[in-house]
């Protein structure tokens, strides 16, 4: 585990703007965008068989990671749903749980070390079980996750706190502490300054010196669905980029 450089906590953030969260009734469009960009995808580079747990963001369910799941199989990858259904919020829980079942297809496969894949707070869990379990973790990979203050500066972050009771003040200074422990596995970031869930500016690592941060195009919705997003992951498995 290595101890991040001593980093003052992040202020005068705020909340993706009315335009920005406007522009996540874009979706349909991001769909025309995935058809018309499929050349990129048909073209990425084959897999190594590594084994691949993705984690669904916030509310979502595991079907919601089905198309990127299918994309990796399809290059010869060993990729699971993380194996706890619909992503219910309850971080702490779910790093546990998920921490067990890592662990269990870690020595069920010769200890091969696991690649995490995170859609929005799915990251944050992928990054903890990173920092926590290191010996489990080849390499993390996130999508619009709220690195910095948690839900504090996300669309949903109030009606977020009160379901489980958090003060965001409170928490965002718990997240920046976690933080700035920081952790050593190879970490890809991907944001998008049209997220209007999750701003980019929350969504970007600056604790870890070995995170590469990748704008990509598109709203916090379609990013799992994304053509960009699919081929910088095949790109980052296969160590092209």
């Amino acid at each position: 585990m290595t101890q991040a450089n001593a980093i003052p906590m992040p202020s005068g953030l705020r909340p993706p703007n009315r335009l920005a969260q406007l522009s996540e009734l874009a979706l349909p469009l991001d769909f025309l965008r995935f058809g018309l960009q499929w050349p990129r995808i048909v073209t990425a580079p084959k897999g190594d068989g590594r084994p691949i747990f993705l984690i669904p963001g916030y509310g979502g369910s595991e079907l919601s990671m089905g198309p990127l799941k299918g994309f990796l199989s399809g290059l010869d990858y060993d990729v699971s749903d993380w194996g706890l259904g619909r992503n219910q919020g309850s971080v702490n829980r779910d790093i546990e749980r998920f921490t067990a079942i890592a662990e269990a297809q870690y020595y069920a496969n010769d200890q091969r070390p696991l690649t995490l894949i995170g859609w929005s707070l799915g990251g944050i869990i992928a990054r903890e079980v990173a920092r926590l379990s290191p010996d489990l973790v080849r390499e993390v990979i996130t999508m619009g996750t709220p690195i910095i203050g948690g839900p504090k500066y996300t669309t949903p972050g109030q009606r977020y706190a009160k379901s489980v009771q958090i003060n965001l003040d409170r928490f965002e200074e718990e997240v920046h502490e976690r933080n700035s422990i920081g952790f050593s596995q190879p970490l890809t970031v991907l944001y998008s300054n049209r997220d209007g869930i999750v701003g980019p500016d929350i969504a970007k690592d600056i604790y870890n010196p070995q995170a590469r941060n990748i704008k990509v195009d598109g709203g916090h919705f379609g990013l799992g669905f994304n053509p960009r997003v699919w081929r910088i992951i095949a790109d980052t498995l296969a160590g092209r980029v």
